[in-house]
């Protein structure tokens, strides 16, 4: 059977349509929208995405289109970019090659036409805008000035060759003319035949020097202009960037908050909701990318206000925390004592290249790799973990609770209080060295004494332990595993906090979410949470299970998102959490949970069944502190950040406040900082392969007498202790 002609689309058009692309070996073929226009080959999930999110784009000029069958075909750039296509038909197929192919060579020609005309256009335009621009220009003049010179070098070199070699030419032949014996004279000729085939190749090369010459002075202004043309659509990508990224951060403002639905669409949310497309929908590029489905993280459960007959309830019956925690906070405050310091000096403007570090560590283990303070803060890893008690006094107010579920809403909302200070702090801490300590003593002000310390080298680990006058006690242990992936790098913290109440003898267990650091190479560094923790409370079975949602750009959810929920120990939800790890969380009482419809079928996936909560009004359980004034140009620290390096008097040896190159840091003394890190750090390195070596001794039988392994206490060969963990400062 003959298959119907297809429209050949005329080589100017835009060509639209769906087609199926190939994104992984779990996902297979997923349909996406293409959109064929001025060359370029751009697809989208949806049509609607055409406006704001381009998945991906491929430049058809130097491109490859090849036929795999009757339905199926490959566009590939030679590169990275290879798109396996899929079409519903022959017919289709036939469409889109015949489209592709017009496009194609009309790309090629194109770009032909503004390769010759870039011969003839001025090479004089304005310098680019933004910062640093000026002195970009003048790099590249400088460069042009240098370039011009070899030039002129060359030019003279080829003049003295034409102008020596046609003297030796010379020289040669009044030689020849003159009468010698018959084996001079043969000597002669040989000579002079040598210099003759020298003089064709030199003047081969002249030739070919002077055409290179010729091509380079024809061409200049046209690279000159192509590279002025690169600047100024970098400059107006950045501005665009901006833009987008101001317009996205008053879209999230205005979205914030809006988490409860009416009572009144509560079945429509859930079936709506659940209609979503699955993970079966997302493809591979957005793995590659690092983008989060919205769907993918939509919420398990959804939230709706209860029926008014509960409002109608007694205090007692639908109690909330500030009955029994003290929502009042007379008692969670104490004037301090002592006045501590709201100031540090303020962050030189260092800059630094960072191939400059890079290209000196090619070939060395990541852990000997010595990084300047540039990318530090001034503060160490033991002090960082000491900030998790900024907002201790929800522990204490946890103390105080009657109920457990009362009381695990209050450890949960102190789990994410912790994460707060980290939204604009893109610095890394100090990496402990092993045996150093730090004590942030606080009982007058706060009720409380905390000590860490590092207590081992390989891997680095530290243990923390807090204890409150006020009832309760805190541990963790703490050990980071990293993974670097080119564009992010993730950061999973090993380890269990345990939080006990001497009162009702509840002892609760977590574990932290990861930290990953995004633009790692390129762009503005900027920092999510993501993951899952479960609190459970050993004592009583009660367990809360709090949700960080991965930031995406295509989500209209709020960014930073935190949801959580709050069961006794037959799995039945008392309480729901709600807010963002850098601002604040809420708390609602349920009233009635019921499980809501299933969604629609699609992609022959159905969506999974969420539970509808009903729920009393929500309330604030944690609010963030505002930073202080200036916090910008003091590395972002919150007012007990400012504090934790503040010179104290009786503090141990081994604290961290007696870092030399710490303080050296903090005071703005950066290259004397720099300096002693990495005294310190070599003087470490000594000191572990002494241990290596006396370990190795006391294993070998041969050995005379037994040789003991040192102990980190022993290891300590200075006023500070300095034996330092695996990746440095």
């Amino acid at each position: 059977m003959s298959e119907p002609k297809a429209p050949t689309p005329t080589p100017g058009d835009t060509y639209k349509g769906w087609l199926f692309k190939w994104t992984n070996y779990i996902k297979g073929y997923q349909r996406r929208w293409f959109v064929l226009s001025n060359g370029l080959l751009s697809y989208y999930r949806t049509q609607a995405e055409m406006g704001h999110t381009c998945r991906g784009t491929i430049n058809l000029a130097t491109a490859n289109i090849a036929v795999e069958d009757s339905c199926n075909f490959v566009i590939s750039n030679g590169g990275a970019q290879t798109y396996h296509l899929k079409a519903s038909s022959e017919v289709e197929r036939q469409r889109w090659i015949t489209a592709l192919e017009l496009a194609k060579a009309k790309a090629i020609g194109m770009q032909t036409e503004s390769d010759d005309s870039g011969d003839e256009c001025p090479s004089s335009s304005p310098p680019p805008s933004g910062q640093g621009g000026g002195a970009r220009c003048s790099e590249v003049q400088s460069t042009l000035r240098t370039l011009g010179s070899k030039v002129e070098d060359l030019s003279t070199c080829n003049d003295l060759i034409a102008k020596h070699g046609s003297a030796l030419q010379r020289s040669l032949s009044e030689l020849e003319g003159l009468r010698l014996g018959g084996e001079t004279g043969e000597k002669i000729r040989q000579v002079t035949e040598r210099a003759t085939l020298f003089r064709i190749t030199s003047n081969a090369m002249i030739n070919a020097c002077r055409d290179f010459l010729a091509l380079a002075q024809t061409h200049s202004k046209r690279w000159q202009k192509a590279l002025q043309s690169e600047r100024e659509q970098r400059v107006r990508l950045e501005e665009t960037l901006e833009q987008l990224a101001k317009q996205h951060n008053n879209l999230e403002r205005a979205f914030r908050g809006a988490t409860v639905l009416p009572s009144s669409q509560a079945n429509s949310a859930s079936d709506s909701k659940g209609s979503a497309p699955g993970k079966g929908d997302m493809s591979d590029e957005d793995e590659e990318n690092e983008f989060f489905d919205a769907m993918e993280d939509a919420p398990e459960f959804i939230t709706v206000p209860a029926d008014p007959k509960y409002h109608r309830r007694s205090g007692s019956n639908v109690s909330g925390l500030s009955s029994e925690t003290g929502m009042d906070d007379q008692s969670s405050h104490v004037e301090p004592v002592k006045k501590r310091r709201t100031r540090i000096p303020d962050k030189p403007n260092y800059s630094l290249n960072l191939w400059s570090i890079m290209k000196n560590c090619i070939g060395k283990e990541l852990s000997k790799i010595p990084m300047p303070v540039n990318f530090n803060e001034p503060i160490s890893m033991l002090q960082r973990l000491s900030e998790d008690l900024e907002y201790c006094e929800l522990l204490d107010k946890a103390a105080k609770c009657q109920s457990s579920l009362e009381q695990l809403c209050c450890v949960a909302a102190f789990t994410v209080s912790s994460y707060s200070t980290t939204v604009h702090r893109t610095g890394k801490p100090f990496n402990p060295l092993l045996g150093e300590t730090y004590e942030l003593d606080r009982l007058r002000e706060s009720g409380y004494r905390s000590l860490c310390e590092q207590v081992s080298h390989h891997p680095p680990a530290a243990a923390h332990h807090v204890i409150s006058e006020r009832g309760w006690t805190l541990r963790q242990e703490i050990a980071l595993a990293s993974k670097f992936r080119g564009k992010y790098l993730s950061i999973m913290p090993m380890g269990t906090i345990h939080c006990i109440f001497e009162k009702s003898n509840n002892h609760y267990t977590w574990k932290k979410v990861t930290t990953t650091v995004h633009n790692i190479i390129v762009g503005k560094l900027w920092i999510d949470q993501s993951g899952e923790i479960d609190i459970i409370n050993h004592h009583t079975g009660d367990r809360c299970h709090l949700k960080f949602a991965p930031y995406s750009y295509f989500s209209r959810d709020v960014a930073r998102k935190v949801t959580g929920v709050v069961t006794d120990k037959d799995g039945k939800a008392h309480y729901v959490l709600s807010g963002t790890w850098d601002e604040k969380m809420e708390f609602s009482k349920v009233m009635q949970s019921s499980k809501g419809g299933m969604g629609s079928v699609e992609n022959g996936m159905e969506s999974r069944q969420k539970t509808v909560y009903q729920t009393l009004r929500a309330r604030e359980l944690w609010k963030k502190n505002p930073l202080p004034e200036g916090a910008e140009t003091m590395y972002y620290f919150s007012s007990l950040a400012l504090t934790l390096n503040e010179m104290e008097e009786g503090v141990a040896p081994t604290d961290s406040r007696l870092r030399p190159d710490q303080r050296l840091m903090e005071a703005g003394r950066w290259e004397e900082a720099n300096a002693e890190k990495q005294r310190l750090e070599e003087k470490q390195r000594s000191v572990r392969r002494e241990r290596e070596r006396e370990a190795a001794r006391a294993a070998n039988p041969t050995e005379e007498g037994k040789v003991a392994s040192r102990t980190p206490a022993t290891a300590v060969t200075d006023s500070r202790g300095e034996e330092a963990s695996g990746n440095h400062g």
